[in-house]
């Protein structure tokens, strides 16, 4: 089963529990890792007795259906402080904050960037580039490759409360 088919078949399954699908990620050959990323949908903070919930739902269900069709790893974690950032939620939650983004394809001329995310829309992410003030580039959410937010003060002041 392909990524799209997975989130199919977890996300209908966590969103009445409570919880939001963050991201999830296959990796590995004959035996993969099922690597299931999620977070509470009442803000408060993921618990390792959340884990233990979603991995058991899941490991009823990935039974039933036999999604990865063979013996495999399932992993369950909370997306962190430093969390990977994937939907235009995502973005739109952590405007303001600081992220490194690695695009699929050239964006003015590079792949990497570092700065503060200025804006989000459903579609476009606004970074307001660290080495200057005034560089900001925009790019699309479908471009990109992968994104986490940078570990700094701010954020961790954000995420003690």
């Amino acid at each position: 089963m392909d990524q799209a088919g997975l989130e199919a078949l977890i996300v209908p399954l966590l969103d009445p529990m409570g919880y939001a699908l963050v991201r999830v990620h296959v990796s590995g050959g004959a035996q993969p890792t099922v690597q299931v990323m999620a977070e509470r949908t009442d803000g408060q903070g993921m618990t390792i007795d959340d884990c233990e919930t979603i991995s058991r739902a899941l490991s009823v269900r990935f039974d039933a259906d036999d999604p990865i069709g063979g013996a495999y790893t399932l992993e369950v974690s909370s997306p962190g402080i430093d969390r990977p950032l994937v939907r235009a939620k995502d973005y739109q939650r952590f405007t303001g904050h600081v992220a490194k983004v690695e695009t699929r394809v050239p964006v003015e001329g590079r792949r990497r960037f570092s700065g503060r995310i200025a804006g989000a829309t459903d579609s476009h992410i606004r970074l307001a580039l660290e080495e200057g003030a005034a560089a900001e580039v925009e790019i699309a959410i479908v471009d990109i490759a992968k994104a986490k937010l940078k570990l700094t003060d701010k954020l961790i002041a954000e995420a003690m409360r």
